[in-house]
């Protein structure tokens, strides 16, 4: 039986973001422990996105937009702008630390953001990785046209193809746009999926889901998706974890012990800068 999940709203001043993953119902889908719908949302002029400077260990982070750009700048030394279509795709490992802005440019007019930021969590053999960040642009990310379909493989494999993203464990990750009536069946090859309807009205096997709504999908069924109207979707998805995740703040990790120790290097300034911020978020009172 498949699983509908409603996810919780947060309001940063005008701005929602969805928050799907982790729920009671879904706390994991495949390798991806977090996921988050931002928008859609329209910002006057001067106004945008203002993520500080923060950390992560543990995990990598996957943005992808359909609407807006976003600066992305870290402690590696990277900056880079990302725009619809493109995929960011940060490996926290052992430790990094970055900030999330709309372009100054950008917020001289009114402008939109829609997308979706996800987390992975890195395998226990890979936990302390070496932190690293990649950017691959739109045209460089397998298409897959379908009548009234197409299918965007952000990561790993899926319907035969597979992103240039370098994944640690078998992923899942497709962004989806539909035209009215059109319809695809979901690829069945891996293990956990879940689909999650950003905008519009879809059908699953012929029963109604909704709008800004996560679907976690049964193992091994080749589920069937149709529109009624345009579609915005992403499926998501791939290998179990590997053994249980515990998550607080930003740190994923398979160790309490190990979070504890991020919480700290966090407080003891042991990330590293970044060029060009002067602001932070500090370590939650929690």
């Amino acid at each position: 039986m498949t699983t509908i999940v409603a996810p919780r709203v947060h309001d940063l001043g005008g701005f929602e973001v969805r928050r799907a993953v982790p729920s009671i119902q879904a706390r994991s889908v495949g390798p991806f422990v977090f996921v988050d719908h931002m928008g859609p949302a329209l910002f006057e002029p001067g106004r945008g996105i203002d993520v500080r400077p923060h950390p992560h260990i543990g995990l990598a982070t996957v943005t992808f937009l359909w609407a807006g750009t976003i600066t992305h700048r870290d402690t590696l030394g990277s900056v880079q702008d990302i725009r619809p279509g493109d995929v960011n795709w940060m490996t926290a490992g052992r430790g990094i630390a970055h900030s999330e802005r709309t372009p100054l440019g950008t917020r001289e007019a009114p402008h939109p953001v829609h997308g979706m930021q996800t987390w992975v969590a890195l395998p226990k053999s890979h936990e302390e990785a070496e932190p690293a960040f990649f950017h691959h642009a739109a045209d460089a990310l397998p298409l897959i046209a379908q009548p009234g379909v197409t299918l965007r493989v952000i990561a790993g494999r899926a319907f035969g193809e597979e992103s240039p993203v370098s994944v640690f464990t078998d992923t899942f990750n497709v962004a989806v746009d539909m035209a009215p009536d059109a319809e695809f069946d979901v690829d069945a090859r891996a293990v956990e999926r879940a689909l999650y309807i950003l905008e519009g009205k879809v059908q699953l096997d012929g029963a109604d889901i909704p709008e800004q709504h996560l679907v976690v999908l049964d193992r091994g069924v080749r589920h069937k998706v149709r529109a009624l109207g345009s579609v915005k979707a992403m499926l998501l998805g791939g290998e179990p974890l590997d053994a249980p995740r515990h998550m607080w703040w930003n740190f994923v990790s398979s160790s309490k012990d190990r979070i504890e120790q991020a919480k700290q290097d966090w407080l003891d300034d042991k990330y590293g800068k970044i060029e060009g911020e002067t602001e932070f978020i500090p370590l939650p009172d929690r």
